[in-house]
């Protein structure tokens, strides 16, 4: 499974998704362009010290980064896709995931872009909220979608006793500008 921030514009929310991957296992992608840069204490700052842990992926634009999420799965990428949007599809709730699949997000003032959605009409999933709410927290909607679907993907959950064992990289305070790497194929 791999998660996909399409032009995040708030550090803070593309660190808390970067931990959540570290937590998690999952590869994070990022598509630029982004609004912020790698190096920006705000984004290292709600990361903490998991930079280390996170398989960071940049990509220039949505064309290499499907390009290189195309060859991650076992199904074509359109049937992988999961397009996460306040604006309508199947709930969070009711959609089937897969192992492999690919959950995007956008930007938090403007969310995917609409070419993408129209491109992908049967694959835009959304989180119920109340009338009145325009959307989640762009960093709330990931945490959220990632567990929901990994638990029903039947992926295996990270097994935790509850205890913390830092990782030896922790007290190199690295940037995700240090662990990022280009978005080729893996």
């Amino acid at each position: 499974m791999e998660l996909v921030l399409i032009h995040p514009e708030i550090p803070h929310n593309t660190g808390c998704a970067a931990r959540l991957a570290a937590a998690t296992g999952l590869t994070l992608h990022l598509v630029e362009p982004l609004g912020f840069s790698l190096e920006d204490r705000y984004l290292k700052r709600a990361g903490l010290d998991y930079w280390p842990q996170v398989d960071l992926v940049v990509h220039p634009d949505w064309t290499r980064a499907a390009e290189a999420l195309a060859v991650c799965g076992d199904a074509p990428l359109p049937d992988r896709l999961r397009l996460f949007s306040a604006r309508g599809g199947t709930s969070l709730f009711e959609t089937e995931f897969g192992p492999n699949d690919v959950l995007c997000f956008g930007s938090e003032s403007s969310g995917l872009p609409a070419e993408l959605l129209d491109a992908h009409p049967t694959s835009r999933v959304y989180i119920p909220i109340r009338e009145g709410v325009r959307s989640l927290n762009l960093a709330n909607a990931v945490c959220l979608a990632a567990y929901t679907a990994l638990d029903r993907s039947g992926a295996a959950l990270p097994d935790n006793d509850g205890r913390y064992h830092p990782d030896a990289r922790a007290s190199l305070g690295l940037r995700a500008a240090d662990v990022a790497r280009g978005g080729g194929p893996r």
